[in-house]
């Protein structure tokens, strides 16, 4: 009587295994926490919050009253009148720069920063497709930095009522009050306006970021040439082409907090600023699908 030679130990197939999917690759959540982590994510995030309490200091410290009625026409001067006077005028005094630094400093940083850290040839070695890889960190820097926009005017809304109370809005140019009530969904529409505005500096700082190893060098060009296009719109000789550079219409949001409010001015620059956005993007992509990461 022969006996059947035992067979081979059961081990588990690809079947229990689960299987390499690009869909997997470097899940939101993981570079979510890895800028989160990054001191330059703390730091800025940091001034953001810091800045309305600061504003407020040097309001309450400095003179009080002094030429109220004769510039009360300027955001500036209106800025302790309430909560949302206050809010309006730190949104003035940081949309034009600190905000522009704060997106191009998490757009920016993106790419180039791996490839600094020669990292960036390891990430789609594991594989993650270029496609999945640059969606999933533009994805988290626009998150931070829709972040950052909406966190200044909301804890200087805070700081402002604390310190000046909740008060209706004086409108500036004219004066006139509007009801607090009336106005909140109009901030709102601020707010999201500021966010739209710089997704140009959003795009440009990424796709500077794919060109270069350099994140000081994506930063900096992306802030300089918005400052540029700041300085060519205050170039009257150009005339209605000044209409076509991403910063021409940056204050159009105060049409909003007008008594009698006009939305085209927002709604033209949304638009300019989203097609800016759309080109840019779509350049970097392609841009980076050829780029050579080994060298």
């Amino acid at each position: 009587m022969t006996t059947a030679a035992p067979g081979p130990a059961h081990v588990p197939g690809p079947a229990h295994a689960p299987g390499y999917a690009p869909g997997r690759t470097l899940p939101l959540r993981v570079e979510i926490v890895r800028q989160f982590k990054r001191r330059r994510t703390l730091a800025m995030f940091g001034l953001l919050l810091a800045l309305p309490w600061i504003l407020v200091l040097a309001f309450q410290l400095g003179p009080q009253g002094g030429g109220q009625q004769q510039a009360a026409l300027r955001v500036s001067d209106l800025a302790t009148a309430g909560g949302l006077n206050f809010a309006a005028f730190v949104l003035s005094v940081s949309a034009s720069f600190l905000l522009v630094v704060a997106v191009a400093l998490f757009c920016g940083d993106t790419v180039s920063s791996e490839a600094s850290w020669s990292s960036l040839r390891y990430l789609l070695a594991a594989p993650v497709p270029r496609d999945r890889l640059l969606r999933q960190k533009l994805i988290v820097a626009l998150g931070y930095s829709a972040t950052a926009v909406v966190v200044l005017p909301l804890m200087a809304l805070l700081a402002g009522t604390l310190a000046f109370g909740w008060n209706d809005i004086q409108v500036p140019g004219t004066g006139e009050t509007i009801p607090a009530l009336d106005v909140l969904p109009r901030f709102g529409i601020v707010v999201a306006y500021a966010l739209v505005s710089q997704l140009v500096v959003a795009a440009l700082a990424f796709l500077i970021s794919t060109a270069t190893d350099s994140p000081l060098g994506a930063v900096g060009g992306a802030v300089g040439l918005w400052i540029v296009s700041t300085i060519l719109q205050a170039v009257e000789a150009l005339g209605p082409a000044r209409e076509f550079l991403p910063t021409f219409w940056n204050t159009a949001w105060l049409d909003a907090l007008a008594p009698e409010p006009d939305l085209s001015g927002i709604i033209r620059g949304a638009s300019v600023s989203v097609t800016y956005a759309a080109v840019l993007i779509a350049v970097a992509f392609r841009r980076f699908r050829r780029k050579d990461v080994v060298s």
